[in-house]
């Protein structure tokens, strides 16, 4: 059981105030090419820009944090030559505002979303209409992330609505910062259980998949990448057109992403 000192306020946040205190990239030269990712894609996106390096000439600096808060730090003039976003909401936000090149945009990646336990935990369940979520978590929290802004959060709040699950497990969400948080949440046992996506999971291998969620039980999960309206990086260019390619769609298969994007 999760004592009331557990730590999860450390993670969890309470809106935008504390949602747009996620770290802000420091101001960097018009040589440098920076890419404003969604957290979930870190594994991946690292590999990929390690592949890409010389075809593009040099390696991208990716920040990772929520989609929503990266994309309010390019909002309020953070420098930023690339944005992914782990849903489509917080590219239209942006596009909306003029603040992408419309023309470059691609609906790159799909993924999953799961419920997570710690590796040792005896949690079983299916993941269908009216699963007793509530007595599964007992006296623990619900890791997620922030079911207002952060994409992993609002489609698994979709899902827990769809499912008629939601209300009986409401007041015992912790919600976190990004996907990334709340899986750090389980994998360190300060939550029993945790929605995050497919490849989060994968990448932790301190943490357990209890059930993945019906793909109708909430929208469809989608990646798209863009170059922004102030890019100034020459390289920027290069850096898309690799990321799309059919070197970057395996290495995205590998870390268990769906591509949507049909690669060259």
């Amino acid at each position: 059981m999760i004592g009331r000192g557990f730590g999860l306020k450390a993670f969890a946040i309470g809106g935008l105030t504390a949602m747009l205190m996620a770290a802000v990239p420091a101001a960097h030269a018009d040589d440098k090419l920076t890419v404003f990712a969604a957290a979930s894609l870190k594994d991946a996106l690292d590999a990929v820009n390690k592949a890409c390096e010389k075809k593009v000439g040099e390696a991208a600096t990716i920040s990772y944090a929520a989609s929503s808060a990266l994309a309010k730090q390019i909002e309020g003039g953070a420098p930023a030559d690339v944005f992914v976003s782990a849903d489509l909401d917080w590219m239209k936000y942006l596009s909306d505002k003029k603040l992408t090149k419309p023309e470059t945009e691609v609906q790159l990646l799909g993924n999953q979303i799961v419920l997570v336990a710690p590796k040792d935990s005896k949690v079983k369940t299916k993941i269908e209409k009216g699963f007793d979520l509530a007595k599964l978590l007992g006296d623990g929290k619900l890791a997620m992330g922030d079911f207002k802004a952060v994409p992993a959060g609002k489609y698994g709040k979709a899902a827990l609505e769809s499912l008629g699950v939601w209300s009986s497990v409401e007041g015992k969400v912790a919600q976190a910062e990004n996907v990334r948080a709340a899986l750090k949440l389980v994998s360190t046992g300060e939550a029993p259980l945790g929605i995050v996506y497919a490849t989060d999971a994968k990448a932790d291998k301190t943490v357990k998949v209890v059930g993945t969620f019906p793909e109708d039980s909430h929208p469809p999960i989608i990646y798209p990448i863009a170059q922004t309206a102030d890019s100034k990086d020459k390289d920027t260019p290069a850096f898309l057109k690799c990321v799309e390619s059919s070197a970057a769609a395996k290495i995205f298969k590998e870390q268990g992403f769906t591509v949507l994007k049909k690669s060259k």
